[in-house]
């Protein structure tokens, strides 16, 4: 569409010329539930009204506006010909005075895509749920407006709904004798974190109290969920984060209630809309799962509350600020969990999951700063990424490392105080931390936020003949050295057979080489650990005992973030082509049976089915998929009865299913002729089990229509079309590919359920014709859906299992074919051709061990 793409010179003119006084946006949706109209798309009436002032040299701009049809445009009275200045995505405004109202009465389209206003029918009880989604510029699919993040400005809601329906939105509401609900005007705040929730859903209630300070809380879910959540325990953590963030921000929280929606069709995992949060419904458990998923759901809550100093009372210029709100968010989710809740091992995830992505991110060719380049709003989208998010949480924990943990939090407190309801760059932030901690954050951001990449820092120990260390140095690799704040521990096998750190030393690590003076002396050590602590972000290596004494005693290493600071470090060498993948599969199944964090668990049974499926060599990836099934069913019965543990390593049995057998234990627990002491098959567990059935030809469509007649719900729907699409046939594969790259009919959640029943391991050559089919349709699939579904097709369905020079030859032949398609498609290509390619050096690298 012309001009929905915004620039930021674009953004920028605009924000010289313009400042907004506020919105009345009201919107009708009794459309939602009923037939729809025939011939286009579902739409609901949003007129909305708009006060600016001009403030810089010029008489026109545009506004935003991304819908079907606009009925009417009035400007300072004057009625403007939609046929004439609206061409789909803009609204072209001239004549603009000192003062100004502009009217803008539209119809807008609902949508499917989890962008705009998504709605949803359920089909348990046939039920109609809205939400919108805006991030970083989708509130222009539901209302007029100047979409940037730049130009904030109070807005009063109001909304029409279909009888018997709740609304919500940012601030408090009720519904007026006319039926029709209106909000409390709320602070300024940006376009894209405006928020509107409508439908019949399940709503529970409770107070956060703290002095004099009174904050309504609320959580949703649709009625379909209610029997399965949890709201006490959501509320819980929200009270803990908030006596957090009161504790350490010293700025009360500023939007009156605060409501939690769990939504469903969510594309992200959640957002920080003020005093409306949105999350994705799968954080609504409705089986057993692991101590790892509510972890994770608490990290979700803490890092969306967090938002709400960080991005929402404060927010970012523009997108190449991003990383002001989600590194803080990112880092703080951690950090509260920490110190504020029952998850008091948070570091440990944010080392072996967080930083695992943030590290695979910055070794991509689209690697950039974590202040970066934002030319216009599809660059923005994708750079919602490991850098944006986890690797600058990393780089916050180096600089609570760096300048003192009460130098940043009296930073943190003096930005919000500063900057209340404006708009911030990287300047405005170090010129508090400067004055907090006295140190030179120029220097510092120039090393760590204005540079790309991951240094690797390996140990350089010399001993002398009685076995003590008479140098330890720490080598530093990279494109860009910079200083580390890194504490480096030495251990040994203790007489009892653990291995204990008898020795730690901090450095600031500068240059390609350091010696760490204080440890000279010491006992020689079995293990030099050169980030203990995960005080910095870089990969570690290992020297040549440290390594032989990891593939030994990996599981005797008795401090659990020190053990998960290891397997990382295992996980980046087999994907640096450094360690054999048949190797890390023989580390993983030695000690994997004996890590008590459940997360770090089950991301390790993640990277070991990576490592079979991507990074061994062909000739040897029969032998590893053996393996794994045959250790894994051996940790099965070796768990405690009804353990995490257990359930884990039931899923990691269902996943790694290979021979006959494993196909009998799976149909016999889901028919009930076999079973697990302990093991509870619940309805989630089934579909579980049920999909590797599908995807090696043991379940026909008839079975996954019976388990879909037991599960008859979104989720039991999501899961029925991903192993309807998994299974090995022919037509099987074609339907799925119509149906995701050939039609826009599907939902955003069932694009995504396709996509990941269409691609298997074990069906590579069933898949192979369609690698050519790939490169054919992308550029029109990019050009004609939503960024959100162009995104999901070109990253999810690039033929990475057709792993050979001649796939990563046709990715080069499209790049040079294509050097003028859109700069973020040719991104989403690069990084896939990034992935095989490092896949085919892996896999060169298992075959030479063999």
């Amino acid at each position: 569409m012309p001009g929905e793409n915004l620039s930021r010179d674009e953004a920028r003119e605009r924000a010289a010329l313009l400042s907004v006084d506020g919105y009345e946006v009201a919107l009708d949706l009794r459309s939602a539930v009923g037939a729809s109209e025939e011939g286009g798309p579902r739409t609901f009436r949003s007129v909305t009204t708009i006060r600016f002032r001009r403030t810089g040299a010029g008489d026109a701009t545009f506004a935003d506006l991304i819908a079907p049809s606009v009925t009417a445009v009035t400007l300072n009275g004057r009625e403007l010909d939609p046929a004439v200045v609206f061409d789909g995505a803009r609204i072209a405004l001239d004549g603009l005075e000192d003062e100004n109202v502009l009217t803008v009465d539209a119809q807008c389209a609902y949508s499917r895509t989890g962008e705009g206003m998504h709605r949803f029918v359920d089909p348990e009880d046939g039920e109609v749920y809205l939400y919108t989604q805006y991030e970083p510029a989708d509130s222009r699919r539901v209302f007029a407006n100047f979409e940037q993040p730049d130009l904030k400005a109070p807005y009063r809601f109001e909304v029409t709904a279909p009888e018997g329906w709740t609304v919500w939105s940012n601030g408090a509401g009720e519904q007026g004798a006319d039926k029709v609900w209106r909000f409390a005007e709320t602070a300024p705040i940006s376009t894209y974190i405006t928020c509107v929730v409508a439908g019949p859903y399940h709503y529970v209630t409770d107070t956060y109290r703290r002095g004099d300070l009174e904050i309504p809380l609320g959580a949703m879910c649709r009625k379909g969920l209610a029997r399965h959540f949890d709201a006490d325990e959501i509320f819980r953590i929200t009270k803990q984060g908030f006596d957090f963030f009161h504790d350490n921000f010293d700025y009360p929280y500023p939007f009156g209630k605060y409501d939690q929606a769990f939504v469903p069709e969510y594309n992200l995992g959640a957002m920080e809309n003020p005093g409306m949060v949105t999350f994705r419904e799968e954080y609504v458990f409705r089986g057993k799962v692991t101590q790892a998923s509510y972890e994770r759901r608490a990290n979700t809550i803490l890092h969306e509350m967090a938002h709400m100093w960080f991005g929402d009372l404060v927010t970012m210029v523009w997108w190449d600020d991003l990383w002001l709100k989600e590194s803080f968010a990112d880092f703080m989710g951690s950090f509260s969990l920490a110190e504020a809740t029952r998850f008091t091992n948070s570091w440990v995830t944010f080392a072996n999951n967080r930083k695992a992505w943030a590290y695979r991110t910055d070794q991509l060719p689209s690697t950039h700063p974590i202040t970066a380049d934002i030319r216009d709003l599809e660059d923005a989208k994708l750079n919602f990424d490991g850098i944006t998010y986890a690797k600058g949480a990393a780089v916050l924990k180096q600089l609570v490392a760096y300048a003192g943990r009460e130098a940043f939090l009296e930073g943190a407190r003096r930005y919000f105080k500063r900057h209340a309801y404006g708009n911030t760059t990287l300047a405005d932030l170090l010129a508090v931390l400067e004055e907090t901690s006295g140190r030179d954050m120029r220097a510092w951001a120039k090393s760590w936020l204005q540079t790309s990449g991951v240094n690797a820092l390996t140990p350089d120990v010399t001993c002398d003949a009685e076995g003590r260390i008479t140098e330890l140095a720490v080598l530093q690799d990279g494109d860009e050295l910079r200083p580390h704040r890194a504490a480096v521990g030495l251990y040994r096998l203790s007489p009892e057979g653990a291995l204990e750190r008898y020795a730690r030393a901090e450095a600031d690590v500068t240059g390609p080489r350091t010696v760490v003076g204080e440890l000279a002396g010491a006992e020689r050590p079995d293990l030099v650990l050169v980030n203990d602590d995960d005080l910095t972000y870089a990969k570690l290596r290992f020297d040549a005992r440290s390594l032989e004494t990891l593939r030994a005693h990996l599981g005797d290493i008795a401090d659990p973030l020190a053990r998960a600071l290891c397997w990382t470090a295992l996980w980046n060498l087999t994907r640096d082509g450094l360690m054999p993948a048949r190797d890390f599969v023989a580390i993983a199944l030695g000690f994997a049976g004996r890590e008590t964090d459940i997360g770090v668990l089950q991301m390790v049974h993640a990277w070991a089915r990576s490592a079979v499926t991507h990074y061994a060599a062909p000739a040897w990836r029969a032998e590893g998929e053996r393996l794994l099934a045959e250790g894994g069913l051996r940790e099965l019965r070796l768990a405690a009865p009804g353990s995490e543990q257990q359930l884990a390593w039931a899923r990691f049995v269902a996943a790694t299913a290979h021979a006959d057998a494993d196909f009998l234990l799976l149909e016999g627990l889901l028919d009930g002729t076999a079973r697990i002491d302990g093991l509870e098959v619940d309805q989630e567990l089934r579909w579980a089990l049920l999909g590797p059935l599908a995807a090696h030809g043991r379940a026909d469509e008839a079975r996954i229509e019976a388990e879909l007649a037991r599960d008859d719900t979104a989720s039991g729907k999501r899961h029925a079309v991903r192993c309807l699409a998994s299974r090995p046939s022919e037509a099987v594969k074609a339907q799925a590919w119509a149906a995701v790259v050939e039609s826009d009919r599907l939902s955003n959640a069932l694009v995504e359920a396709t996509i990941a029943g269409f691609a298997q391991p074990s069906q590579r050559a069933l898949t192979a014709p369609y690698a050519a089919k790939y490169f054919e349709a992308i550029e029109r699939v990019w050009a004609e859906r939503s960024i959100q579904i162009g995104m999901d097709v070109v990253r999810d369905l690039y033929p990475a299992l057709q792993d050979s020079p001649e796939t990563l030859a046709a990715t080069d032949a499209w790049l040079a074919g294509h050097a003028d398609a859109a700069p973020a498609l040719r991104r989403l290509v690069l990084e896939a051709r990034d992935d095989l390619a490092r896949a085919l050096r892996a896999q060169e690298c298992d075959a030479a061990a063999g």
